[in-house]
């Protein structure tokens, strides 16, 4: 019986039936494969999976094969070839006692039903496992504990060229009070300073940009200082730090 129209069974596909293609897939997605598809034949018509009929569960599963086939969809090679199994084993358990071999004296569906309760055990557990929430399943929530003597560490805002630039102009205002009043000195070259500030934080304390930038150096040793800064920063040798914008600048050597 394929459906039943008005009371009356049909046994055929009527041939002006239209049948969009695949629309029957779904029934053979509802199946993980052949195993599912026997063990749902088993449980609907209350078989006991130990005392298997092999003529009854055969014709049930060939009828569905059938019906796939009727309606043109594609089978899985895997429904093929479990079909082909069970009609082996049935022709196995038809034939007379006498003509089977002494090796083959065990009952031949002893294979497949220990596969069917393997996998009937796993589908259990699969459906239980199911059931659990997807946190600690699927989903883990991280617990991350911090340590309790742990130090906050402001955000320092990022120094800028501007800001740079901004001190010089101030340092360098200021440094032309020092031009008449002192004897001018040799300048440092620029690669003599840099040896000089990185000596300054050698000790690890930080400095700010009025200590490193030496303002009875006047103005031209301002600018030498400033340039080995520049040079230092591009050499990844030492660091800026200032507390908001337009603040004091600190130098500090690099981590």
């Amino acid at each position: 019986m394929i459906a039943k129209v008005n009371g009356e069974l049909l046994r055929k596909v009527p041939k002006d039936l239209f049948i969009p293609p695949d629309a029957l897939s779904v029934f053979l997605d509802a199946f993980e494969g052949p195993l599912d598809l026997l063990l749902y034949l088993i449980k609907k018509q209350k078989l006991d999976i130990l005392q298997l009929p092999m003529q009854q569960i055969t014709a049930q599963y060939m009828e569905y094969v059938d019906l796939m086939t009727t309606f043109k969809i594609e089978l899985a090679g895997e429904y093929l070839v479990m079909a082909a199994l069970l009609a082996e084993i049935k022709s196995r358990l038809l034939l007379p006692k006498l003509v089977v071999a002494e090796e083959e004296l065990d009952d031949p569906r002893l294979v497949l039903i220990r596969q069917l309760q393997e996998y009937e055990i796993f589908k259990n557990a699969a459906e239980n496992l199911d059931l659990h929430p997807r946190i600690q399943r699927d989903i883990f929530v991280a617990n991350a504990q911090l340590p309790e003597d742990i130090t906050t560490i402001p955000l320092l805002a990022e120094v800028s060229l501007r800001d740079l630039a901004y001190n010089l102009q101030k340092l360098l205002k200021q440094a032309e009070h020092f031009e008449h009043h002192q004897i001018q000195r040799e300048v440092l070259t620029t690669r003599e300073k840099m040896t000089h500030i990185l000596a300054l934080l050698q000790d690890g304390k930080v400095r700010t940009f009025h200590q490193v930038l030496d303002l009875k150096e006047g103005r031209r040793g301002i600018v030498v200082s400033f340039l080995a800064i520049l040079e230092l920063l591009k050499e990844s040798l030492i660091s800026l730090i200032q507390n908001n914008p337009l603040g004091e600048i600190y130098l500090s050597l690099a981590e």
